[in-house]
């Protein structure tokens, strides 16, 4: 497991790759923390099926099969 330090290091390093190089990156990742702080879009994904497509605030602003999938219910 990474320390904060190398969190944040690989972090920078993704994003300045996409900055600098114009690089497509693919990231698969369950860190949603990630996704969020790098990702310009975001398509989910619950047993193979796809649940949800769309920037970081469309996906974080109330998909409910999302939050379900990923946070559990409330009820």
């Amino acid at each position: 497991m990474a320390s904060s330090k190398e969190f944040s290091e690989i972090m920078q390093l993704i994003r300045r790759l996409h900055r600098d190089n114009h690089f497509t990156i693919v990231l698969i990742e369950h860190d949603m923390r990630v996704v969020f702080h790098l990702a310009d879009r975001v398509m989910v994904l619950d047993q193979g099926s796809l649940l949800a497509e769309g920037t970081p605030t469309e996906i974080i602003a109330g998909n409910e099969a999302v939050q379900t999938a990923y946070l559990g219910s409330a009820a």
